[in-house]
């Protein structure tokens, strides 16, 4: 169990392990300045024993920690910020989990159909879907970036079971592919260029399909295009059905699933990428021309994509209120 200092607050004990990444980097970002965190160590093998602000520039002046060559089980959460399929490897390496830890995946190896992790059941981590399951949770499947984008905004309809065939276009930043540099992610690639890719076979399709089901939908079927765009982070997704209900109807269906989830916000405006980029938030937006419904999601593919979700999943399975170290600010220009 996490502790309380000679204040009264409580303290969790926090230990990363990729924390070299862009998804550790978000995570130190904020885990720094959780009122309620003490970061135990933050591993990376490749570079041990430098400043984290020797990879994390920002981070300059913010605080002089050191990525540490060594990690243990002695914490109260363990964040895995590793590459698919490096997760289970790192955990099958380091068997048995030992202690109170609570450990959070952001790979994509314990989402579909979450098998055990060291024997013990995970939890999908979307708070929108399974809250009170995470609360009581040993250990969490982050979800992926563009499948929280997508289920969110297609819940409230599986759940009122209005899903039937989804055409679906989003578009992501560079950061999306990962910090390792690949022909896609280079600027002169990137640079004034958009490129459909991984068209209708998306990796995670079966992680939204999945989730859809479990709200609801009988057997969802979602036409995905993903974009790679000329920007760095951020995630618009929009998606077309057909709905033969009232835009109003609609609406107060949007209403009702999210009022007590305070980071999914429902817009009567025309919604844009840099009302959500460096937040944990999504917006969505409705829109409908006779039986045609579109809705659009837009969120951070680092924060409400990835890390940022991971420390709201953390405040949840701590007892904490769900936004605290999470009253990010949005880039308007």
């Amino acid at each position: 169990m996490s502790t309380t200092s000679n204040t009264g607050t409580q303290v969790i004990k926090a230990g990363i392990i990729g924390g070299a990444g862009y998804a550790g980097g978000e995570m130190l970002r904020i885990l720094l300045n959780h009122p309620n965190v003490e970061l135990g160590f933050v591993h990376s093998k490749s570079n041990a024993g430098k400043p984290l602000f020797a990879v994390h520039e920002d981070l300059f002046g913010e605080t002089d920690r050191i990525f540490d060559a060594k990690w243990s089980y002695d914490v109260d959460v363990l964040f895995l910020c590793l590459g698919h399929g490096e997760a289970k490897k790192f955990i099958e390496a380091n068997s048995p989990v030992t202690g109170r830890v609570k450990i959070i995946d952001l790979s994509q190896d314990y989402r579909l159909g979450r098998p055990p992790l060291d024997g013990q059941p995970v939890i999908y981590g979307l708070p929108e879907l399974n809250r009170d399951a995470i609360r009581t949770a040993r250990h969490i499947a982050n979800p992926g970036c563009f499948a929280t984008a997508l289920q969110l905004g297609l819940l409230p309809l599986a759940k009122a079971g209005l899903l039937n065939d989804v055409y679906t276009t989003g578009i992501t930043g560079s950061t999306g592919a990962g910090q390792s540099l690949n022909a896609t992610s280079h600027f002169s690639w990137r640079a004034n260029n958009i490129q459909a890719y991984k068209t209708l076979t998306h990796q995670h399709l079966k992680e939204v399909a999945q989730t859809l089901q479990q709200a609801g939908a009988a057997s969802p079927i979602i036409n995905f295009v993903p974009w790679r765009g000329d920007f760095t982070r951020g995630i618009f997704v929009s998606s077309q059905l057909r709905v033969d209900r009232r835009l109003e109807e609609i609406t107060a269906l949007y209403d009702a699933f999210y009022k007590s989830h305070p980071f999914t916000i429902l817009s009567q405006h025309a919604i844009s990428l840099k009302q959500v980029v460096n937040t944990n938030k999504c917006l969505i937006q409705l829109e409908q021309q006779g039986s045609q419904l579109v809705v659009h999601s837009a969120i951070d593919n680092l924060l409400k994509g990835a890390s940022g979700q991971a420390v709201q999943n953390m405040n949840l399975l701590f007892g904490l209120d769900e936004q605290t170290g999470l009253h990010l600010k949005a880039n308007a220009f």
